[in-house]
């Protein structure tokens, strides 16, 4: 993508309203703009991102078992009824009538229309188990939208939902989608911390928050430190194994939100070199709830026996949008974002720096031909605007890569390199400059 095509609307200045580093970045390096209070439009550099980490996510529900479909945002207030959540609710549904004076809402969260769907095709346990997902946006009206992306109204959401015949089948379930988001999380750059968690308005008695510790969090999390070194399940594990034992090496470590810390087995458990307590961003949260909402809305299925019993649910959120604001928390420096190659933008910003010099600008498109014909994605800046503004819009949408390329380097044959994660540059022949940047685009996709 040429920038002089691309639409990217910088701003200079750091708008006031803006107080958390991602907040800031994305507004001034043309990621999104606020339409109201928690209500973003997404633009063409930051929609990119969201769908890269939509992606992701949907690769790891993918191999995890999981099943895609989609449900609308408006549903029936009826359903809610059933399950007896339409008044418990709160303010932060929004509640709206068709011009036929029937009761709708806009979705925050999707538990009883999938459970009316599964009631509609499912019988007996010999159909089970079932995992279903969708990523669709959701809208909660918060009493105070504040920190972008990373607390709006309106969001994308992957979220999980399964059915099992019994509590046992329900926790291999759970199972499958605890490694599945330490995946996800890690294969965007994060490291993240299952903690114990408290399970709110979606309810049940078995909850995990996936946490990235960031100066930022919205709340207070304690933990142990030998949790940030422990290996990330790899891309060959099978999902229909026994995934328990990995599951209790995890949780054999202290971990908690703050609703859920207990300060006395914190003390006991953890010595107090590798004691964190930390504020966190909440990236995902997965919950079993047993007959929560398959017992009041008859969710039935038909066991060994013949007898009916509801069937036994969980569900597993991840915060699409927000995510994006997290990786930007946990990569960043005082010059802009720092992409994780996964989710970047694009995976190289190519720099002109003379536009309208001929062997400059033949030399640029040779490159830009090159990497585009070896699928990397490349930002190519042939704007006439200065170097020095050059490189600074380049620092600041954080692309992984950046490839230079002026008048006074091709004098003596050369390309220079630059790595935004470490700022570190090289000079090399150009050939040998493009051959570089391709290798490290491909090494870096490679590892899933």
């Amino acid at each position: 993508m040429r920038l002089s095509r691309f639409y990217l609307p910088l701003l200079k200045e750091t708008p006031s309203e803006a107080q958390i580093v991602s907040h800031q970045l994305m507004l001034r390096a043309g990621m999104a703009r606020q339409e109201s209070a928690g209500i973003y439009a997404w633009l063409p550099l930051g929609f990119r991102v969201l769908k890269k980490i939509e992606q992701i996510v949907r690769e790891e529900q993918d191999r995890a078992g999981a099943v895609e479909m989609l449900m609308p945002t408006i549903q029936s207030a009826d359903l809610w009824r059933e399950s007896g959540r339409y008044d418990a609710y709160g303010k932060e549904m929004l509640r709206i009538k068709d011009r036929a004076e029937r009761e709708m809402l806009y979705g925050p969260t999707n538990e009883e229309m999938i459970t009316e769907i599964f009631r509609a095709g499912v019988r007996s346990y010999k159909d089970l188990p079932k995992m279903l997902y969708h990523i669709q946006w959701k809208f909660r009206d918060e009493v105070r939208p504040r920190f972008g992306v990373m607390r709006g109204r309106e969001f994308l959401m992957k979220d999980t939902y399964s059915f099992d015949a019994d509590a046992a089948g329900a926790r291999r379930s759970y199972n499958k989608m605890f490694v599945a988001y330490l995946r996800t999380f890690a294969r965007m750059g994060l490291v993240s911390i299952p903690m114990r968690a408290d399970t709110g308005p979606i309810g049940g008695d078995l909850s995990h928050e996936f946490i990235v510790l960031a100066e930022t969090g919205e709340s207070t999390v304690f933990c142990d430190r030998r949790l940030l070194d422990l290996a990330v399940p790899g891309p060959d594990t099978d999902f229909d194994q026994d995934l328990q034992p990995l599951i209790d090496r995890y949780t054999s470590y202290y971990a908690a939100t703050e609703e859920k810390h207990d300060a006395k087995e914190f003390e006991a458990k953890v010595g107090a070199a590798d004691r964190i307590a930390a504020r966190g961003i909440e990236v995902g949260h997965i919950f079993y709830f047993g007959e929560k909402y398959s017992k009041p809305m008859k969710a039935m299925i038909a066991g060994p026996d013949g007898k009916e019993r509801p069937a036994e649910m969980g569900s597993y959120g991840v915060g699409v949008s927000r995510l994006v604001g997290a990786v930007i928390e946990a990569h960043h420096d005082e010059a802009g974002c720092k992409w994780p190659l996964p989710v970047a933008p694009f995976h190289v910003g190519l720099i002109n720096l003379k536009q309208g010099d001929g062997a400059t600008d033949s030399a640029c498109a040779k490159a830009y031909e090159a990497l585009t014909q070896a699928g990397v994605e490349v930002l190519y800046d042939d704007t006439d605007k200065r170097p020095g503004e050059k490189f600074a819009v380049m620092d600041l949408v954080g692309l992984p890569h950046q490839l230079v390329i002026g008048p006074r380097g091709l004098a003596a044959g050369k390309a220079e390199t630059k790595r935004r994660a470490d700022g570190h540059r090289e000079e090399l022949p150009v050939e040998e400059a493009i051959a570089a940047v391709k290798k490290s685009v491909r090494d870096g996709l490679a590892l899933r």
